[in-house]
């Protein structure tokens, strides 16, 4: 069996932007959808709409791949799954270790989604003796004084930190020593790591801050339309009046 340390993704090596790299999850993610309902072939503007992008930025990361579909039939739908799954180094096993095993850290654990994508979960370590040999999503847990020996053990390239801020830098500093070399961070804080490692951070209260603005924004739009309609509305009662202040009489015929 193929393991994430023996293969990597070519997406680099063959100059596909990082923006082409980030978007091509949702396309597979459509995709797979739309494979799921045994649907053969989907167009440009289909598929784009089902992703969340432009039809012609679609168009323009598939021909990255080589994909250019064909006029009035669009896309293959099977052909791009395994493309795009290629591409990204799903159609290998990667196993991945979790760091943390609270109630995050246990959700990850738990998340089924893992293993259709092409990720088996090694291993779970945490640093509470207490953990230690319990199970979850049917995986026991083990201690971070073995950390370095898991990593060894199961050729683990890719670690998920779910550690408190305080602890996060640290585990980064040893799963990187021990050879891990793509994390994902969940710890609310910024990890520093050397040239060679990859990694993506997930902080649920920065995108809720976001989408807290946006908000913002919107009651804000929405006070001010409502304030110039009133506007309006005195605007056109004033006009109506005579010199005085009041409503001027109707003149006979």
């Amino acid at each position: 069996m193929a393991t994430g340390r023996t293969h990597r993704p070519a997406t680099r090596s063959r100059g596909i932007p990082e923006a082409t790299v980030a978007r091509l999850p949702l396309y597979l993610r459509a995709l797979t959808a739309l494979s799921e309902r045994s649907v053969p072939t989907v167009s440009s503007e289909e598929l784009a709409a089902a992703a969340g992008v432009n039809s012609a930025k679609l168009r323009k990361d598939f021909s990255y791949l080589g994909s250019y579909g064909t006029r009035g039939v669009g896309y293959d739908v099977e052909y791009l799954v395994y493309q795009i799954s290629r591409e990204l180094g799903l159609t290998q096993d990667w196993p991945v270790v979790i760091v943390g095993i609270g109630n995050l850290g246990a959700a990850l654990a738990n998340y089924g989604g893992f293993a259709s994508r092409g990720f088996r979960v090694a291993a779970l370590i945490d640093a509470d003796p207490a953990m230690a040999g319990k199970p979850v999503a049917g995986i026991p847990v083990q201690h971070t004084d073995d950390l370095e020996k898991i990593i060894k053990d199961n050729g683990v390239s890719i670690g998920v930190i779910a550690t408190p801020a305080g602890a996060a830098q640290q585990v980064c500093e040893r799963l990187v020593a021990a050879g891990v070399t793509s994390i994902l961070n969940f710890a609310p804080t910024v990890l520093s790591v050397p040239d060679g490692v990859d990694v993506r951070k997930v902080d649920l209260s920065i995108e809720l801050q976001i989408l807290a603005f946006h908000e913002q924004r919107k009651a804000g739009e929405e006070a001010l339309a409502l304030a110039e309609a009133e506007a309006v509305v005195e605007v056109s009662e004033e006009s109506g009046k005579g010199p005085d202040g009041d409503v001027p009489a109707v003149m006979p015929a």
